[in-house]
């Protein structure tokens, strides 16, 4: 089932997940729908608060990034086949050299911007089995799962923006959290009152 996406403004997107137990009701038809909402709206990430619940869960497939042919070889082949769930995940540390690369984000639709981020990033979690791992992640793979590990931290891409391009973009994230705006996806707008 596609669920709509939450926009920019909603209160559920500024809240620290909270973990999940094992007996999490319906975790598998909540991860299809997520997956299926995700690919709806041509995502390659989606974070729980994205749909509405305040929980670590998020989703990652990086296979759209796999043909880009600025990256190596090796890279590509390494985003080719990434499609995974992580639950209840912590993040270890984050280190290497601060790269800018430009981010966009399913709730905050039309708006893209330059971030700057560590290049690794290495992450405890539980997969949809709840099977512990501890794994690092490098260059692009890592910067997709930060964005979408922030989701649950209940950080946005536009908070690491400096005040200048935050107050340039004021006036188009309060049209977002009216619903002024079009979209291909289902969206829930908090300003609205409306999903569409």
């Amino acid at each position: 089932m596609i669920l709509p996406i939450i926009a920019y403004g909603d209160p559920v997107l500024r809240k620290v997940g909270a973990d999940l137990e094992k007996d999490y009701p319906d975790l598998k038809g909540l991860v299809a729908n997520m997956w299926e909402t995700m690919y709806n709206a041509s995502g390659v990430g989606l974070a729980a608060p994205q749909i509405g619940l305040p929980i670590r869960l998020f989703m990652v497939d990086t296979s759209a990034f796999a043909e880009d042919e600025d990256l190596s070889l090796e890279e590509q082949n390494t985003l080719r086949g990434f499609k995974k769930v992580f639950i209840n995940a912590y993040k270890e540390e984050e280190t290497g050299e601060e790269w800018a690369f430009n981010e966009g984000c399913l709730s905050i639709p039309e708006v893209r911007e330059d971030v700057t981020r560590n290049d690794t990033i290495t992450l405890r979690y539980l997969d949809e089995n709840f099977k512990e791992h501890k794994e690092t992640y490098k260059g692009l793979l890592a910067r997709v799962i930060q964005h979408e590990y922030d989701h649950i931290e209940g950080i946005l891409f536009t908070d690491k923006l400096s005040s200048f391009k935050k107050r340039l973009l004021k006036g188009r994230l309060s049209n977002i959290s009216k619903g002024k705006i079009k979209v291909d996806y289902r969206m829930r707008f908090p300003d609205a009152k409306k999903s569409r």
